[in-house]
């Protein structure tokens, strides 16, 4: 079921999976000269915060947090990129160290394309240049967004808010008319949501008695979008 109309899903996802596509063969060379693929396994981290960064990620399939930790290590997740999209190029753009951390969601296959090589296109490019400050703005506008509208929610809303957007994200991985899987822990799950771990599984059990979702383990199925959004209490 398409969220268009009824929720506004483009206020909560990212736009990096258009900077690269359909660039003049020579940039996009300079971007492949010395890309190389790496493996991350479920819970490998990809960067620090407060590293210094060498390259930017792109993300051939599946799911990285994006993620700040205090100094007892709980995480807040502040975004969650999908298959497409590209990470780690914020700290390069402003010459400084990463803002955040990330780690894999699942298993996953990036290309890594050194910092070199992503400035060097970069002075070559307006194109680039010009769609990465779209996307930049956008990004900005997301989490604007994400912070107005979780500080004034309850648990529960927030909660409902979180399955919408994963549902939107794990999407992809599903074949047409096939239920959409959102497969996460709920320890992940409460570190989006901002809350206790406890306080996820007992909204989730209480979501499941309204049949709203089913749940298999660690896995996720929504029964009722509608629902969850009429919960939600967001207002477009």
């Amino acid at each position: 079921m398409s969220l268009t109309g009824i929720f506004p899903i483009d206020k909560w996802n990212f736009r990096s999976q258009s900077i690269f596509l359909n660039l003049p063969d020579e940039e996009y060379e300079l971007l492949c000269a010395n890309q190389q693929e790496q493996v991350f396994e479920q819970g490998e981290i990809i960067f620090r915060e407060g590293g210094i960064p060498s390259g930017i990620y792109f993300i051939k399939y599946g799911k990285i947090k994006k993620y700040k930790a205090d100094k007892d290590g709980r995480e807040q997740i502040i975004y969650v990129a999908n298959t497409g999209e590209i990470i780690g190029y914020h700290a390069i753009l402003g010459d400084d160290r990463y803002p955040d951390s990330a780690a894999a969601l699942e298993d996953c296959l990036l290309k890594f394309v050194p910092k070199e090589d992503f400035l060097a296109a970069l002075q070559q490019s307006p194109i680039l240049t010009q769609r990465l400050l779209k996307a930049l703005s956008h990004e900005f506008a997301v989490l604007s967004n994400t912070i107005s509208v979780f500080a004034q929610r309850s648990v529960k809303e927030r909660l409902a808010i979180a399955l919408i957007v994963l549902r939107e994200k794990y999407k992809d991985d599903s074949a047409p008319g096939e239920e959409v899987t959102i497969n996460i822990s709920r320890t992940d799950l409460a570190n989006i949501v901002g809350t206790a771990k406890e306080n996820v599984v007992r909204f989730l059990k209480e979501f499941k008695e309204q049949q709203l979702i089913h749940t298999a383990g660690r896995k996720i199925h929504i029964i009722d979008i509608k629902k969850l959004i009429e919960i939600s209490n967001y207002v477009s």
